[in-house]
């Protein structure tokens, strides 16, 4: 019987991905002179070009972190590596725009330094959620132990958190990847979280969007879980318990189980 739901946070019930994209378009909107796709294509190249050259790439591979993050996190967070970052990132975000001016042919730092800022007031601007989530979270809250297990640093995970406040209220623990010293789908930060909501794995499960993170992560330490494929994707080698197309779909699976 299930008692505990985990969740994960990005692109589960926050919709992050969406919210990076509007920030993109409404940062590259003060470049009239560009189509604003082609110089957010640019900008994401260089990013991700810069982001892996960094000697702490490793690190945010383990805890899940994505250079889109890097693009408006701080990370005055604790530890050796996170302090790192914290020195590296505003040289990050100003290079990442800087460089994808220059790939759309203006070499001009001043814009790249506002650009880089206006990016980082834009993504606080437009938290999304999908629609479903705040009704999915009222259908669970006063049935089963809500635990969120969400990759990334602890500083930029609860400032999502902190501009969408009404989703940290349903959870009984919020568990950051960053925080543990592993993220998903290392079966640490999952024993972790049974640990935490003092369950054994069978009463456990895994609700998430990613199929290398939050599904392959619970199958490493038995948890069902029910991969929510927003996209039609279509992967041979994890096998996730069940599969559903949108977050609301997960409510009859579960009443099935209990």
């Amino acid at each position: 019987m299930i008692t505990t739901i985990f969740f994960d946070l990005d692109d589960t019930l926050l919709w992050d991905k969406k919210s990076i994209k509007t920030a993109f378009e409404k940062t590259c909107e003060y470049v009239p002179s560009i189509n604003k796709e082609i110089l957010e294509d640019a900008v994401r190249q260089e990013a991700t070009k810069l982001y892996q050259s960094y000697e702490t790439y490793p690190f945010t591979q383990m805890i899940g972190i994505n250079p889109f993050e890097g693009l408006w996190g701080t990370f005055d967070d604790h530890g050796e590596e996170f302090q790192t970052m914290k020195h590296l990132i505003s040289t990050y975000q100003v290079t990442a725009w800087t460089k994808g001016l220059q790939r759309c042919g203006i070499q001009d730092k001043d814009l790249g330094v506002k650009l880089a800022e206006q990016f980082i007031q834009e993504r606080k601007k437009y938290p999304f959620v999908y629609e479903d989530t705040y009704h999915v979270l009222d259908s669970l809250k006063d049935t089963y132990q809500l635990v969120l297990v969400t990759n990334g640093a602890p500083s930029l995970q609860r400032t999502k958190l902190a501009i969408t406040p009404e989703i940290a209220a349903y959870f009984d623990t919020i568990i950051i990847s960053g925080e543990v010293g592993v993220g998903k789908p290392d079966p640490k930060i999952f024993d972790f979280a049974l640990a935490q909501a003092d369950i054994p794995v069978e009463q456990g499960i895994m609700i998430g969007d990613n199929l290398t993170t939050d599904i392959l992560g619970a199958n490493r330490v038995g948890m069902q879980n029910i991969w929510i494929n927003h996209h039609g994707q279509e992967v041979a080698d994890i096998h996730p318990t069940y599969q559903v197309t949108t977050l609301k779909d997960i409510l009859p699976i579960i009443n099935k189980l209990s």
